[in-house]
């Protein structure tokens, strides 16, 4: 479908406009005569002011609304705020409605997990739910626009912010943007999908530096969980603030005009980042902000978030002749099109009376739990530790981020409160209370863990139980945006802590808290059981302890690579092959003198309760030509006693082509149920157009030859044959889509 009209009915299905003819004129050719019409009243400074976006607080002045100077506002995050805001519409000449924009990205009052760890349950309906309930929430109190879904994919994690995407491969995160979009959509708030594009690879890892990508590896890499956002119904973009190649994301027409607009035919607007367009001066690409406002507006940034910068200069720029007034007109095309294709100017004004203090309900209670269980990854379990005994008759919980309500939320917690989230010490002594075990709590260090004068307070109190429940990781301010990192081992005093508890010889569970993997060394092999919880929100508490105690067992899959060192990144699964491979016995081939190579845990590991064996994998048809599907079936058996979740993954790998292609790509995944002893056939099915490759130019080919297929639990999946494509497809830049691929469970 053309991205254009797949988004068109995406939004148009939300609101009230009919996406059915109407006397001869479809929906479509209704919204852009009724744009046409408005916008010829306007008046340029009117027009302007549609390209004005202000946040809450100064220097927003009440009367700019009223007086047509503000197309949208941001961080309104209430209702009475909303409600005086939409009175001063009314009052202005054309009362054209706001819209009002929020970081709503893992939940508004009730919070979810951030979305990396949600792309650890390796499941679209898990990341439809989240965003759909965050979307109802925000938009009860009138929000109706936020700052995410992130499309960012990122191979280090070093860079604070790849806890706000979908970690490092390109179709999870298609599959899980596109779930998002689309479950924001269904709660009520239309997406900017962020940041467009190439901000997850930053040099060093450091946040806000530049990037340099190739283009192809832009068109096969980090562009196509874009794209899956414009076909979900993205209604808008935000640029990055980074330059890619040289180039600021600001006032790059390469991507906001030759990428989103003319190959991907996406019709919705574009707003800059925080300051976005001023920060050209400081990139060394316009000379003052005239300049500065020049370059975007022309490159095709419709929207000055915070800037000012089109308010004040724009004006001027087009009676000088150095921005034609017809730039200035699309680019207000674009959001009056896209404010009545969300039917704001049909909505009733919001009810000022209305507060979060509805919520978190007991449904959305209810949904966090069980996103938030989902996402747990079961990184080692020796010797079967976990699920806690049934004869266990004492556990001390020990760690600062045991009882730590606001760092369980993470960053960008929208209106979160830390009285609404359950604790893991509060979730853990609950569900110990009704096995009858007591829970004793000792913090053992700060919540840095700078000083260890609590040490041995705790050190008596995991001597006194059967099992150790630590809790340690990234306090909060330790992660997201600004909180890049140079070292990723536990910060603070956190290793010789758990040294000490390991050197009591109790049995240890270690939870860690976070927004990436942790640098664990030697605790690797001192502690038994690692259970990766991220930042499990509001019902964060219980649903560890589900976990802990059994109750559920855990199904999530690392989105990421998990390294054993720092030095080790960027590190990533879909690398491409070396001339020299890794031989253990030969210093000049791929290796560290210092480190293994490998990776401390790959990408889509994650450990149950139970055994899943895979067996009897066949492929449909071994010759491929354009229009077909690689068709690979396996059956997988519950071979413990539990009942589990297995996320069943497909990778391929081209391993003879024009260019070097990476060792493997995943292609498709399929999280199931299975009930001890029970088998499932599953059957994963990709397009042939899936398993080619971009060139420079945008153009994609997929090349006659032999496609190596992998089936398994994991990146690490053993290879259960190859197919032949037949002959060369190729497409040029405006044909390739995202991938569909499909799942049949048996």
């Amino acid at each position: 479908m053309n991205v254009r009209l797949s988004y068109v009915l995406g939004l148009l299905s939300a609101v009230a406009v009919s996406s059915l003819p109407l006397n001869g004129v479809t929906a479509q050719e209704a919204v852009e005569r009724r744009v046409n019409e408005l916008l010829g009243q306007m008046t340029l400074e009117e027009k302007v002011g549609q390209l004005n976006l202000v946040s809450h607080g100064p220097p927003l002045r009440w009367e700019d609304i009223s007086e047509g100077k503000a197309g949208a506002v941001l961080n309104f995050n209430n209702a009475e705020d909303v409600a005086r805001a939409q009175a001063l519409v009314q009052q202005s000449r054309l009362k054209i409605p706001l819209l009002y924009g929020l970081d709503v990205l893992h939940g508004f009052r009730t919070q979810f997990p951030l979305p990396l760890g949600e792309a650890a349950a390796f499941n679209r309906r898990i990341s439809f739910l989240a965003s759909e309930w965050a979307a109802k929430e925000a938009s009860y109190v009138g929000v109706n626009w936020t700052f995410a879904p992130m499309a960012d994919l990122s191979r280090d994690s070093r860079w604070g912010r790849i806890v706000e995407g979908f970690g490092e491969d390109p179709y999870l995160g298609s599959v899980l943007t596109a779930a998002r979009v689309e479950g924001f959509r269904k709660g009520g708030l239309a997406a900017a999908t962020k940041h467009f594009a190439g901000y997850g690879a930053p040099q060093g890892g450091r946040d806000y530096d530049t990037t340099y990508i190739p283009r192809a590896e832009m068109y096969d890499t980090y562009l196509p969980s874009f794209r899956a956002a414009a076909e979900a119904g993205s209604a808008s973009f935000m640029a990055a603030f980074n330059a890619l190649n040289g180039e600021p994301s600001t006032a790059n027409a390469w991507l906001l005009t030759d990428v989103l607009r003319k190959q991907w035919g996406f019709d919705g607007f574009v707003t800059s980042d925080w300051v976005g367009i001023g920060e050209l001066v400081n990139h060394g690409v316009a000379a003052d902000g005239a300049e500065a406002a020049r370059k975007a507006i022309l490159a095709g940034v419709d929207m000055d978030m915070m800037g000012q910068l089109y308010i004040r200069h724009l004006p001027d720029e087009v009676r000088a002749g150095r921005v034609p007034e017809s730039v200035i007109d699309e680019s207000v095309r674009r959001i009056l099109r896209t404010k009545m294709r969300l039917g704001l100017f049909e909505q009733p004004a919001i009810d000022p009376k209305r507060t979060d203090a509805n919520f978190p309900s007991k449904e959305a209670r209810q949904a966090a739990r069980e996103v938030a269980r989902e996402t747990l990854v079961l990184l080692q379990n020796k010797d079967d530790l976990l699920p806690v005994k049934s004869g266990t008759r004492s556990i001390a919980v020990i760690g600062p981020l045991a009882d730590a309500p606001q760092d369980q939320m993470g960053p960008h917690a929208a209106r979160g409160h830390k009285e609404d989230s359950v604790t893991m010490l509060q979730g853990i002594r609950q569900r110990a209370q009704s096995a009858g075990i007591t829970v004793n709590h000792a913090p053992a260090c700060d919540l840095m863990c700078r000083s260890t004068e609590q040490l041995s307070a705790a050190i008596e109190a995991a001597k006194k139980a059967d099992l150790v429940i630590a809790v340690f990781g990234e306090p909060q301010e330790l992660s997201g945006e600004a909180a890049s990192r140079a070292y990723l081992d536990l910060s603070g005093k956190q290793k010789e802590v758990l040294e000490a508890l390991a050197d009591t010889g109790k049995p240890i569970a270690l939870v860690v808290i976070g927004g990436r993997p942790q640098v664990l060394n030697s605790l690797v092999e001192r502690i038994p059981s690692i259970l990766m919880a991220w930042y499990p929100g509001t019902e964060g508490g219980n649903a560890v302890a589900d976990v802990l105690f059994g109750d559920f067992n855990p199904s999530g899959k690392l989105p990421l690579t998990w390294p054993r060192a720092t030095g080790q990144l960027p590190m990533y699964y879909n690398r491409l092959p070396s001339s020299r491979p890794t031989l253990p016995n030969n210093r000049f081939t791929l290796q560290y003198i210092d480190e293994a190579i490998t990776p401390l845990y790959p990408f889509g590991w994650g450990l149950s309760y139970t055994q899943f064996a895979y067996s009897d994998a066949t492929i449909g048809q071994k010759q491929l030509d354009a229009g077909q599907m690689l068709d690979v079936s396996v059956n997988v058996t519950n071979k413990g006693s539990r009942a589990g979740q297995e996320v069943v993954q497909l990778y391929t790998r081209d391993p003879v082509a024009s260019r070097s292609r990476p060792l493997r790509q995943l292609k498709a995944f399929e999280k199931i149920s299975l009930n001890p002893g029970e088998t499932k056939r599953v059957s994963l099915r990709v397009p042939v157009e899936s398993l080619g490759f971009h060139l420079d130019d945008g153009s994609y080919v997929v090349e006659a030859g032999a496609i190596q297929v992998f089936v398994g639990g994991s990146s690490l999946a053993g290879q259960v044959g190859e197919v032949e494509i037949v002959k060369t497809i190729s497409l040029p830049p405006d044909e390739r889509r995202a991938s569909a691929s499909t799942s049949v469970v048996q």
